[in-house]
């Protein structure tokens, strides 16, 4: 109380010395205003939504959990069957009845489940045939009175399941059980029998399976015979036989699945109820409502709380920033973090002539001319992808991948095979080369492995008509370059300066470091090119149906974006002597992408 009375104070004495028709007053105003219309607002939809959340929820949970314990047991109760069933195929195929194979199955069967207590086969009159364990059996017993045998008798060929009872056949055991029967028929003597086939299951799997439920800190879970209205199973295990009229269990009865609030006793508890299919059985789940009731309670005390501290919170920062956005040089600041943030569509309406009117004027004029900067560089990248994806696609020549397959295919069919095998091997190396799982930045010496490859298919293919020498300097193997540079170069050497001469050609490629770059020399001594086009084929002018002058031009440019204009190509060429041609890249050894500068 004392902080919100100092706040008044506060606040009252700031409206004073405000002008009532200011930007910070009516800021200030409005904020405050809105902000307690919306939390009281919202304070009362939060209450009813968060309390009507928190008793579905308590409905859907419960319907959820019962569901999951249905599920739960229902597989458990199969896996049972499949033994019960498993331990009737045994005895049914076995001859003799009892014989030492059978035990021996039986054994097995039951070594292999921790939850089997007994099982046992008995004649239509109760005498003992077979069973596990081998332990003398309890007289009077009145086995043929027992729920599970009479079961047996009056439905064969039925599997039934008995209420959990103490098992009382053997001697020296009183496990609480739950036992599985059914009346077959079995062949003793070379002659058909009726007989009752028992397995008793440890009631504490289907005790420990349950108790693990959790409904609220009251709650839990028990289960009726939906065909006798017995409870099967009860948290309270003294309720089994008498707790039929602790739980309403005739009005449990009438529901398949859903849930209701039932009052038995004055008390409200929520019953959740799910039938396991195939036997019958109701999971029913019972949780408190007063718990729901504390739920809402304890939810609506901190909403209030909750609120109560926002709205204060809201209302000294709303006094505080209307301050401080009032003032017009904000709006200007403002504008510039949406700059910083990348937009540059922003523009100010300037109005009047003051400082900020000024200021307003230079920063629409400056992002104007960020926004031309930032159109003109994208523009420069956008042409250097595409020069990138042309040389690159020009590089995969379909008509050099051709040509190298259909000179296989004939030194295949010559006896060639070493040629063949070098070939391939050739063509491996260059296509991995050139695909360098999509980097576009690889060593010199990956580079010159690629040309290398390209060098030894083409010397195949021209039947030695050239030879070629590549050599290096260890220092720049290391160093960075573009990849695919060297091959349009090699390929012009090849096609337009050597291909056409009577004499044999050379081509010597050399990498090394001058005037602190990396200089790569591809030198033949082909045909040359003539003064007129020399000029002309750094800029594309100058094409052929080969396309050479569009691979050299790519090469020029791509090296030329990515490290700058001082970098690029340098071609020198004599008529009937040879061309040289120089690639100047920066050196560069760190690892990763080379940002275009």
């Amino acid at each position: 109380m004392a902080m919100i009375k100092s706040f008044k104070r506060w606040f009252y004495g700031l409206i004073d010395t405000w002008k009532v028709k200011s930007i910070q007053f009516i800021i200030t105003m409005s904020f405050t205003l809105i902000t307690i219309s919306v939390m009281l607002i919202v304070s009362v939809i939060l209450y009813n939504k968060f309390s009507q959340t928190a008793e579905q929820n308590t409905f859907l949970s419960n319907q959820q959990i019962v569901e999951q314990v249905s599920y739960n047991l229902d597989i458990y109760l199969k896996g049972m069957d499949e033994v019960f069933d498993l331990v009737d195929q045994k005895i049914r195929k076995s001859q003799g009845i009892p014989n030492e194979t059978l035990m021996e199955q039986l054994e097995t069967i039951l070594d292999s489940r921790e939850d089997i207590v007994s099982m046992a086969l008995f004649t239509s009159d109760g005498d003992l045939i077979t069973g596990l364990p081998q332990a003398e059996l309890r007289r009077n017993t009145k086995l043929t009175e027992q729920s599970w045998f009479r079961s047996a008798i009056e439905s064969p060929d039925h599997l039934s399941f008995s209420l959990p009872h103490i098992q009382n056949l053997y001697k020296g055991q009183y496990q609480w059980v739950v036992s599985m029967s059914k009346g077959i028929t079995i062949s003793r003597n070379n002659e058909s029998i009726g007989a009752v086939l028992m397995v008793d299951v440890n009631f504490k799997t289907l005790d420990d399976l349950f108790r693990k439920v959790n409904l609220g800190q009251k709650g839990y879970v028990y289960i009726l015979d939906e065909s006798a209205g017995n409870i099967i199973y009860h948290p309270q295990q003294q309720l089994i036989y008498a707790g039929l009229k602790y739980e309403n269990v005739e009005k449990a009865l009438k529901y398949t699945f859903g849930s209701y609030v039932d009052e038995t006793d004055g008390v409200k508890r929520l019953i959740t109820i799910k039938t396991v299919n195939n036997i019958g059985w109701k999971i029913i789940g019972v949780s408190y409502m007063d718990e729901i009731v504390t739920t809402k309670n304890e939810i609506g005390g901190f909403i209030s709380w909750l609120l109560l501290a926002v709205l204060v919170l809201v209302l000294l920062i709303s006094g505080f920033m209307s301050a401080k956005i009032s003032q017009p040089i904000k709006r200007l600041e403002k504008s510039m973090r949406k700059v910083e943030q990348g937009d540059f569509e922003i523009h100010i309406p300037v109005q009047g002539d003051d400082e900020v009117g000024r200021l307003s004027r230079r920063f629409n004029l400056m992002v104007a001319n960020i926004r031309e900067l930032t159109e003109q560089i994208i523009h420069e990248q956008e042409a250097k992808r595409e020069s990138e994806l042309e040389v690159l696609q020009a590089q995969i020549n379909p008509h050099f991948l051709y040509n190298t397959l259909n000179s296989v295919v004939r030194m295949a069919g010559s006896g060639k095979s070493e040629d063949v095998i070098t070939m391939i091997t050739s063509l491996s190396k260059f296509f991995r080369i050139s695909l360098s799982r999509g980097k576009r930045i690889i060593t010199v010496r990956e580079e010159l492995e690629h040309i290398r490859n390209y060098l030894i298919i083409q010397n195949i293919r021209y039947k030695n008509k050239f030879d070629y020498e590549i050599t290096a300097d260890e220092e720049v193997l290391s160093c960075k370059t573009l990849k695919l540079i060297l091959q349009p170069l090699v390929e012009n050497a090849i096609y337009h300066g050597i291909e056409m001469m009577a004499d044999d050609g050379w081509i010597h490629i050399s990498a090394g470091i001058e005037e602190g770059k990396v200089l790569l020399e591809v030198k033949d001594n082909g045909l040359g090119i003539p003064p007129d086009k020399l000029g002309s084929i750094l800029s594309g002018e100058v094409k052929s149906d080969e396309g050479s002058g569009v691979g050299v031009k790519n090469v020029h440019e791509r090296i030329r974006l990515t490290f700058g204009n001082e970098y690029g190509l340098q071609i020198e060429s004599q008529l009937e002597e040879g061309t040289s041609v120089k690639v100047w890249i920066p050196i560069l050894k760190e690892e990763g992408e080379v940002e275009p500068i």
